[in-house]
């Protein structure tokens, strides 16, 4: 099982039997992890939709896109709480000429606690320790200022227009290969 750590959190790469069992129920996921799943679970835009993507990436994408796509964050038990699952963040695939991609939900009742920047710290600079990858980028919308301040406080800057109207997209890294930001 490939696992991050960071200070508070273990974040796992997610696997196929991950995804089907969540697909199947909260619960199952729960017991596979070792971690309660609150009852807001899935958060955000980590929904079935996001799930039947990663689930279809992996198995399309084999060993080579194992980590490449969603991690489980879990904030690790104390003697005040069980382990708990606490959000999904991850990648939108492997990197593309040194480039990747990264997205986050944390389930409300754990938003404004840091383990949202803990989480993008972490995997931005698993990222970037890739060899040929330069660069992590992320989209926020304008309505989402939250997210966009998650981002900067991750050490991103706002770099320009996202995909779609009202997405501003945010880098972290150093420029690309000839140059350019």
């Amino acid at each position: 099982m490939d696992v991050v750590r960071t200070p508070r959190l273990d974040l796992v790469a997610t696997t196929i039997e991950h995804l089907d069992a969540e697909l199947e129920a909260p619960a199952r996921l729960g017991a596979l992890l070792g971690a309660r799943v609150p009852s807001s679970w899935p958060p955000g835009l980590y929904d079935r939709d996001a799930m039947r993507f990663f689930r279809a990436r992996l198995l399309e994408g084999g060993r080579a896109a194992s980590g490449w796509y969603n991690w489980y964050a879990i904030l690790r038990a104390t003697p005040d709480h069980l382990a708990t699952l606490v959000g999904a963040a991850g990648y939108f695939g492997p990197p593309a000429e040194g480039v990747v991609e990264i997205g986050y939900s944390t389930a409300p009742e754990f938003r404004s606690r840091g383990y949202t920047v803990e989480v993008v710290e972490a995997l931005t600079a698993r990222a970037l320790a890739t060899p040929g990858v330069h660069q992590v980028i992320a989209e926020a919308h304008d309505d989402n200022v939250a997210s966009g301040k998650v981002l900067t406080r991750a050490g991103f800057v706002r770099i320009g227009s996202g995909r779609d109207p009202g997405h501003h997209r945010y880098a972290r890294g150093g420029a690309q290969p000839g140059g350019a930001p």
